[in-house]
């Protein structure tokens, strides 16, 4: 399984991007799938996530600016990001919790991927 994040760049405080994350290979299920971030010099911080029947929650950080999505036929993520701050600017990164076959998500076991990650930078 191969994770391919995209569609960050540099925006202008106030604007708006839109990423994306695809899944690629052979699975059974797409249990969770979530978004972080890395600002330079601080750690990795969850930003939201959204479970299998489509509940999704936000770090407060973004509540109300950031909405989360999927496309299930295509087995990919979104994070539509819109009045963008500088506070933003990180490298973001998908994360998705994959059960390999039947066997194993009835058993309740996952896989954790990461996406590359990609750079979001917000100008002020």
């Amino acid at each position: 399984v191969q994770l391919q994040a995209s569609g960050g760049g540099l925006v202008q405080s106030g604007g708006s991007l839109k990423l994306s994350c695809a899944a690629s290979g052979t699975f059974f299920s797409i249990n969770a799938m979530s978004w972080y971030r890395q600002a330079p010099g601080k750690q990795r911080e969850w930003v939201a996530e959204i479970i299998s029947g489509g509940s999704t929650i936000y770090a407060d950080s973004v509540k109300g600016r950031f909405t989360i999505s999927k496309d299930a036929a295509k087995n990919t993520l979104y994070l539509q990001m819109n009045s963008l701050k500088p506070e933003d600017t990180a490298v973001y990164y998908c994360k998705f919790a994959i059960s390999s076959d039947s066997g194993s998500y009835e058993l309740g076991y996952e896989t954790t991927y990461w996406g590359q990650g990609t750079q979001v930078t917000v100008s002020s």
